[in-house]
């Protein structure tokens, strides 16, 4: 099974100018844990992770001094993408060895999807299931 077989096609995604707050309303809207920060092009240039801005607040003291800011200042940088191609199992094994929770997805250098750990974990163990049916 493949990242093509399980990612999140239509996924919200923010831009260089999308602020903290902006991307605070999109992680609570879409209930996803982190974003994609995407540019002119749709290709990924961060992603800003729930723990981004929960460190970001311990350090400012205040979540309200920040969201104004721009989200992308939160983010981290060039994030590790896939191929849609590769391997579920593999991308999983990525994914737990960076320690990173939401893997871009990218096909001709722009976002194609994102995945999320526990989207991985949900299609090893089905593909699992089906390979053990008689």
């Amino acid at each position: 099974m493949t990242l093509r077989e399980v990612l999140h096609a239509h996924v919200p995604t923010l831009h260089v100018d999308s602020t903290v707050r902006d991307a605070v309303d999109k992680m609570d809207v879409y209930q996803f844990p982190a974003l994609v920060v995407v540019d002119e092009d749709s290709r990924p240039i961060g992603v800003l992770t729930e723990g981004d801005l929960c460190r970001a607040v311990a350090v400012h003291e205040s979540l309200t001094a920040i969201g104004p800011q721009a989200a992308l200042g939160f983010a981290t940088p060039t994030p590790t993408t896939a191929s849609p191609d590769v391997e579920v199992a593999d991308a999983l094994h990525l994914m737990l060895s960076q320690g990173i929770t939401l893997l871009p997805i990218v096909e001709d250098d722009r976002l194609n999807g994102v995945v999320l750990r526990v989207d991985l974990m949900q299609a090893v163990l089905l593909d699992t299931d089906t390979a053990a049916l008689p």
